[in-house]
C-alpha cells in the first residue's frame, strides 16, 4: 500500500482508528498455558449463557454445561426458583449428573457413586453410610452453590460466586430489545459446529467487516454496506457525503426491498408486531454478551449464537433461531430460507477462522495490527486484556 498523506480527512463522529494498532500476541492464540489462564480469567469470572429458560421449565428439570474443566449444574427447584451448582458430590468429588439434560426424581438429587442425597436447594438430605462419624453434621456438607439468573428467558449461571453486574455484561442497554420480547419466544431450530480455532478468533471475526466482501458474497449483497467492508455507517472517514441520503450501501441496513436476514431476503416468521420503523429498516440489531454468546434481532426471528472454548485452538459454537410462538404453530411457514442461509454466513465464518488460526504459527508472527475498520476488534482485545489484568 502506498503511503498515506500527509493530511486525511476524517469527518465529525468518524468510529474508526486513527493510526494503527498492535494486536494480541499471537501466541495467545494457541498456547496453552496462556488458555488455561484465560479459562481462570475470562471464561470462569463472567456470566455465560447456558440455556433457555423454557428448558428448565418443569420443577426438577435440569441441564448440565462443561466448560474446561469444570462442570455447571442448573436445576429448576420444586419451589420454581432457579439454582446453579457445581456439578460435583461433596461425598469424593464425583459428577452427580452424567448427561446433558434430564430431570431428577422428586426424591432429589442422588449421586450415581455412593448415593448421598441432596434436595434442590442443594442441602445434603441422607449420607450413604450406615453409620456418619462423630461430628459428622449434614448441614456442613450442601452443594456447591454457583450464581445464577434468568433474563428475557435466558439463563446464565457463573463460575464464581462474584460476577459482574449483568448489565455491565451486556453491550446495549438491558431494555434495547425489549420491543422483541424475547422472553416469549420460542426455539424452532438449532444447529452447531465445531471450529478449529481459538475463541478469540471467533470473536474478532465476528467484530468487523473487512472480511465480508470476500468471505460473504451473499450477505454482502443482502446488506450493503458489509460490501464495502464497513459494518456501519461511520466507518466511512468520509461518512458525510451521503449522510443525507438514502442509500444503503452507504447509510447501512438490508437492501431494497429486503426485510429480513433470510435467503431471498422475505421473512419467514410472523413479524414483530411492536418493532419501530428504525428497527425494522436496520435489518438486524445485536446484542452482545461476552464471552460467551451474541444474538441478532431480525424482523421476525432472533438468531441466538453460544461460543464455549474446547481447546486453545478448538471452539464450540451452537445457534438457537427463536420465533414467535404463532410462527411455529403454522404449518404452512417454511424457516428453511432462514436456517439456509444462516448456515451459509456462519460456516463462511468458521472457515475463514480456521484459515486465521493455521496462519498464526508462523516463526517470525509474535503480533498482527489492526487497521482503521478493526475498532471494534481493538475494543474487544482490551477487554480481553482488562480482563487478564484482574486481581
Amino acid at each position: 500500500m502506498s503511503a498515506q498523506p500527509a493530511t486525511i480527512r476524517r469527518d465529525p463522529g468518524y468510529l474508526g482508528l486513527t493510526e494503527p494498532a498492535a494486536t494480541l500476541p499471537a501466541a495467545h492464540y494457541y498456547d496453552p498455558a496462556q488458555y488455561l489462564r484465560e479459562l481462570s480469567q475470562v471464561w470462569y469470572r463472567n456470566w455465560i449463557y447456558v440455556c433457555r429458560a423454557s428448558e428448565l421449565g418443569a420443577p426438577r428439570s435440569f441441564r448440565t454445561l462443561a466448560l474446561g474443566d469444570q462442570s455447571l449444574l442448573v436445576v429448576r427447584g420444586d419451589d420454581g426458583v432457579l439454582r446453579a451448582f457445581h456439578n460435583t458430590c461433596r461425598h469424593r468429588g464425583s459428577a452427580l449428573c452424567r448427561t446433558e439434560a434430564g430431570r431428577f426424581p422428586p426424591a432429589g438429587i442422588v449421586c450415581p457413586y455412593h448415593a448421598w442425597r441432596y434436595n434442590f436447594r442443594g442441602e445434603l438430605q441422607q449420607a450413604s453410610s450406615r453409620l456418619a462419624g462423630d461430628g459428622f453434621d449434614l448441614r456442613d456438607y450442601p452443594l456447591y452453590g454457583l450464581p445464577a439468573m434468568e433474563w428475557q428467558g435466558f439463563v446464565f449461571a457463573a463460575l464464581t460466586a462474584d460476577p459482574p453486574p449483568f448489565a455491565s455484561s451486556i453491550d446495549v442497554p438491558l431494555e434495547r430489545l425489549d420491543n422483541w420480547e424475547l422472553g416469549k419466544l420460542v426455539i424452532g431450530h438449532r444447529m452447531s459446529k465445531t471450529i478449529e480455532c481459538n475463541w478469540k478468533i471467533f470473536w474478532e471475526n465476528f467484530n468487523e467487516c473487512l472480511h465480508c466482501p470476500g468471505v460473504h458474497p451473499r450477505l454482502s449483497q443482502l446488506v450493503p454496506i458489509f460490501g464495502r467492508a464497513l459494518m456501519e455507517q461511520r466507518e466511512d472517514p468520509a461518512w458525510q457525503d451521503h449522510a443525507g441520503g438514502d442509500d444503503p450501501q452507504y447509510i447501512g441496513g438490508l437492501r431494497r426491498g429486503a426485510l429480513s436476514w433470510t435467503m431471498d431476503g422475505r421473512p419467514v416468521g410472523v413479524p414483530f408486531p411492536r418493532l419501530t420503523a428504525e428497527e425494522r429498516a436496520a435489518g438486524h440489531t445485536y446484542l452482545t454478551c461476552l464471552p460467551s454468546m451474541f444474538l441478532a434481532a431480525h424482523v421476525d426471528y432472533v438468531r441466538v449464537v453460544r461460543l464455549l472454548p474446547l481447546a486453545p485452538e478448538r471452539t464450540a459454537m451452537s445457534i438457537e433461531f427463536l420465533f414467535r410462538p404463532e410462527t411455529l404453530a403454522d404449518p404452512a411457514l417454511d424457516l428453511s430460507r432462514a436456517i439456509e442461509f444462516t448456515d451459509i454466513v456462519m460456516s463462511e465464518d468458521a472457515a475463514i477462522c480456521e484459515v486465521n488460526q493455521r496462519g498464526l504459527h508462523a516463526l517470525p508472527h509474535a503480533a498482527g495490527v489492526l487497521m482503521p475498520e478493526e475498532y471494534v476488534v481493538r475494543q474487544f482485545q482490551d477487554w480481553v486484556r482488562g480482563q487478564l489484568s484482574r486481581t
